[in-house]
């Protein structure tokens, strides 16, 4: 990994873990400062982020950490529940005992981290949870693909927990599709993950005014 790559890396975990949200300013002079480089790796990481759709490149601006429309956020989302649902049906055929241990683990995890009350707890345990999920598919390019879509999402995902009693309603439904996943009903695990990830109608309402939010305060 060259010196831009490892930059890349850095910047793209801050903007999935929150540090940088939706609509953040990238300056490259500032960064440059920051990391202690010149300019130059930290264009060519900007470029790089940007080819994965994590940023953008504006006129004027700059780099800035991307904030889709509300149709393509839509879709995008969609796109996701349609991979995990893949995920869940598969898992429920081919649950090996490791990955069982690993799911009901992951799931407890959740439910400590719901009691509390912290989102940013709850969104680490949340991305394991569904890791597991994708691994417990058994299918690699699977799993690379929902990977991929959720660090995309990961920025959005977040915000999402931050909704009146989001977290209590998360865990409600991953202790759903785990009990569908376990009974080995694939059929029953798509449906339940499906639902789980899509945002529609209100969850969508309330995902767009907290990004509004956000990026006013910005």
């Amino acid at each position: 990994m060259n010196h831009a790559q490892r930059l890349r890396q850095t910047i793209e975990d801050e903007i999935v873990d929150g540090v940088l949200p939706p609509g953040t300013r990238l300056d490259e002079v500032q960064l440059a400062e920051r990391f202690g480089v010149s300019r130059t790796p930290i264009r060519e990481a900007l470029l790089q982020l940007a080819m994965t759709g994590l940023i953008e490149m504006k006129p004027r601006r700059g780099a800035v950490v991307s904030t889709p429309d509300p149709t393509q956020l839509l879709e995008m989302f969609e796109t996701m529940a349609e991979l995990e649902a893949a995920c869940a049906r598969l898992a429920a055929r081919r649950l090996t005992p490791q990955h069982q241990a690993e799911l009901v683990a992951a799931l407890e995890a959740c439910r400590a981290a719901a009691e509390t009350g912290d989102a940013s707890a709850y969104y680490a345990e949340n991305t394991v949870f569904h890791a597991v999920i994708y691994r417990a598919s058994r299918n690699g390019f699977l799993c690379e693909q929902a990977t991929q879509l959720s660090r995309r999402l990961a920025p959005f995902r977040r915000v999402q927990l931050r909704v009146r009693n989001r977290l209590a309603q998360s865990f409600a439904e991953h202790e759903a599709a785990v009990e569908a996943i376990l009974a080995g009903d694939g059929a029953l695990a798509a449906e339940r993950m499906r639902a789980h990830v899509i945002v529609q109608g209100d969850r969508f309402s309330d995902l767009i005014l907290s990004l509004r939010r956000d990026n006013a305060a910005a």
